[in-house]
């Protein structure tokens, strides 16, 4: 196993006074970390195809980045066995479930571009998923390599945030200044929070999320920067869809919303999964928006659905670069999560 112990030197002064700021996910990466599904107590029955879902998003992202991968002893055996051919390291740190988005370090970089780590406070997404070993990850995570690290005293996911790289922010009001994550912070103290921690200097917020999320609406279902100035969400195809006012609401805020360099953003809408159900039949919060975007490709996840290839049609024309890639993804939102949820890039 791979894990190193070092003490990264924190640092006091505030990221953004240093000229930190977090690099927008389209930008190089060094590696992507993740952690291989192991609870069977979480998982069940599911376990052996998310597992399957899992490796087949390792595969995917391998073939332009190192692969970071946690381990639990107990289940590093049937890790290495299923991931054997791939470019991986692994590390033997506990981790509670594999929601990697929001339990790791978020990366920044500064000027001449030296990598830092931030480290927030975890509570679970507001107290409702409190598993053990998930509050030491991000440390423990830190302690394998020798970076800047940056400590707050307040909660937040890397899920709830979204960054173009030129100083623009997108979040929502249903998850920061919700009172279950940080009730004496106000939006005023949020925003302030967030510009020097991640370097921006313009919040954009959304209202509300998806129907059903665990998260309180993070960003990562509802809203993605694609490039500079241009934002792509979703819209509802039938009135079937569980989110259909909520998307089309989505669409006109970001529609009246300008950038931090002061331009419109140009909205992209790309169909929505419509209705899917688990197999006790309630709404899931599927989300064709929880795409990875890797150094070679873009990983959207797929649901079952008739919209599956329109919506990987739609995404691939706004990254011409770059292979395009639809996967199955149903088994692991059964957690709650997809393929952004569970991954995090390191970048270079």
């Amino acid at each position: 196993m791979n894990y190193l112990h070092s003490h990264p030197t924190i640092v006091m002064e505030s990221p953004r006074n240093l000229g930190y700021r977090q690099p927008a996910e389209w930008q190089p990466h060094k590696a992507c970390w993740l952690a291989f599904p192991s609870h069977r107590d979480l998982w069940l029955d599911a376990l052996d195809i998310v597992q399957a879902e899992f490796v087949a998003l390792a595969k995917a992202i391998a073939s332009s980045e190192t692969l970071e991968i946690l381990v639990l002893q107990e289940t590093a055996a049937i890790a290495k066995e299923l991931l054997k051919d791939l470019p991986v390291r692994f590390h033997e740190i506990n981790f509670g479930d594999i929601w990697m988005r929001d339990i790791t370090p978020i990366y920044v970089k500064d000027a001449v571009g030296n990598l830092g780590a931030l480290k927030f406070q975890w509570n679970g997404w507001g107290g409702k998923y409190l598993l053990e070993h998930d509050n030491l990850v991000a440390t423990n995570i830190l302690n394998t390599f020798d970076i800047p690290k940056f400590e707050f005293d307040w909660v937040l996911e890397g899920g709830a945030i979204e960054v173009d790289g030129e100083g623009t922010c997108l979040t929502t009001k249903q998850c920061l200044l919700n009172p279950n994550r940080n009730p004496n912070m106000d939006q005023a103290a949020i925003e302030l929070g967030l510009k020097n921690a991640l370097g921006v200097e313009k919040i954009l917020w959304i209202e509300e999320g998806l129907l059903n999320d665990h998260t309180d609406g993070h960003i990562d279902t509802i809203a993605r920067f694609v490039a500079p100035q241009k934002v792509m969400c979703m819209y509802p195809t039938s009135t079937d869809d569980p989110n259909h006012q909520v998307l089309l609401d989505i669409a006109s805020q970001l529609e009246s919303m300008t950038d931090a360099q002061g331009r419109n953003l140009e909205v992209i809408k790309i169909p929505s999964p419509s209705l899917i159900l688990d197999d006790e039949g309630e709404i899931m919060p599927a989300s064709y928006l929880n795409f990875y975007i890797s150094n070679d490709s873009v990983i959207i996840p797929t649901y079952g659905s008739d919209n599956d290839d329109l919506a990987v049609q739609a995404i691939a024309k706004h990254f011409p670069d770059r292979k395009v890639i639809g996967l199955s993804a149903k088994h692991i939102l059964l957690g709650g999560g997809a393929f952004h949820c569970i991954t995090c890039h390191q970048p270079i």
